[in-house]
């Protein structure tokens, strides 16, 4: 929508937990600062990732100068934010003619096997006070009418997709989770080691189908 590449790109990926979208944004030739409040997050993506820089910080108070960013994004984490706060944040650090991208990756939790899974977890991770129950899901729509209303161009889009992985990666997906990522390494590898079993018991083939929806709202400010 407006109309610039990445490559190049002076970008805010806000929320950047473990830094997936971080990575993939870089990789397509941005010029990629993560943004991310929790020191467990940020201690874990600079482990993998040292070479990102790095600002502790939410979405909330961007310490970043006016009109300086050519994009800011918020890859599953814009429900942390108050939307009130970080959308006028958003708007100030962007140049004219950039953009602010909400979207989420979510898998189909109607899925039988996916919506077990989410159950063992909720079980099995029961002390941690970030669940993935869904109530942290942001209707996309609601998003992209908000930004609307605070002035900038605004759309919307939705894709499905699903693949065909083995359990292994299923696993590692599941290490890059915010609810996982915060555990000790001895909680870690005991929830991911009882998940492995119950999914080669279902799927002793180790290979299994997972559907998502990706679901997008992009603002552009006024040039």
């Amino acid at each position: 929508m407006s109309g610039r590449g990445l490559r190049g790109a002076v970008v805010l990926d806000v929320g950047a937990g473990t830094g997936i979208a971080t990575r993939l944004l870089a990789g397509r030739g941005a010029r990629v600062t993560a943004v991310e409040p929790s020191a467990g997050m940020a201690a874990r993506l600079h482990e993998v990732s040292p070479e990102v820089p790095l600002v502790k910080a939410g979405g909330d108070e961007l310490p970043f100068h006016d009109s300086t960013v050519d994009l800011v994004t918020y890859a599953q984490a814009f429900h942390w934010t108050d939307p009130h706060r970080s959308v006028p944040e958003a708007i100030r650090v962007l140049r004219p003619g950039g953009a602010l991208a909400v979207w989420r990756n979510d898998r189909d939790n109607r899925t039988p096997w996916i919506a077990a899974q989410l159950g063992r977890l909720l079980a099995g991770v029961s002390s941690l006070s970030v669940l993935p129950t869904g109530a942290e899901r942001v209707d996309i729509a609601e998003v992209g009418e908000l930004l609307a209303e605070y002035g900038l161009r605004a759309g919307s889009a939705e894709i499905t997709w699903q693949r065909e992985v083995p359990v292994e990666t299923v696993l590692d997906d599941l290490r890059s989770k915010s609810f996982i990522a915060v555990l000790s390494e001895r909680e870690r590898e005991a929830v991911l080691a009882a998940e492995r079993a119950a999914l080669l018991a279902e799927f002793p083939a180790g290979l299994l189908s997972e559907p998502f929806t990706v679901r997008l709202a992009v603002g552009v400010k006024a040039a």
